[in-house]
């Protein structure tokens, strides 16, 4: 799709999607943006941790801004606090995962580039999840949703 081709929009992605402590606004994606980013709100509820495995990625950024509350990213290892104003950069291979470990909810936005997943990593994931009715995802699942969107869980 050229950049003439796509009509100019303010969030022409919006979608919700939700998943217990979750809360995924896209407001941006590949398709309205010639493949070049990615955008969506990130929300957790206060004392919640990421149900999906660390995970790393080789064929795209994450870049993390903070807009509320504080959400604690493990990345490579290391403790990484992002707090409302504040930015962090995950360079392609890292090995990262979040959790919210305060008890007020947190919200970043998450810019991905290039634009290598969207909505549909998020609704398929959600499902394997949901799925388990609260009891352990089925792991070969979600591993192999996240491998068909370019993340390489780690065990």
């Amino acid at each position: 799709m050229t950049a003439e081709a796509i009509a100019l929009a303010v969030n022409p992605s919006d979608e919700t999607l939700t998943f217990g402590p979750l809360v995924v606004r896209f407001l941006l994606t590949g398709d309205h943006s010639t493949g070049s980013v990615a955008l969506f709100e990130l929300t957790v509820r206060g004392g919640h941790r990421l149900p999906a495995p660390a995970h790393s990625h080789d064929h795209y950024e994450e870049t993390i801004y903070g807009l509320d509350g504080v959400l604690t990213w493990t990345v490579d290892g290391k403790t990484i606090d992002v707090a409302a104003g504040q930015a962090l950069c995950i360079p392609r291979g890292a090995v990262h995962r979040f959790d919210n470990l305060a008890s007020q909810d947190a919200k970043a936005l998450c810019v991905i580039t290039p634009a290598a997943i969207g909505p549909q990593y998020f609704r398929e994931a959600f499902e394997v999840l949901r799925a388990a009715a609260g009891g352990p995802p089925d792991r070969a699942k979600l591993a192999e949703i996240m491998r068909r969107y370019g993340l390489t869980p780690v065990a």
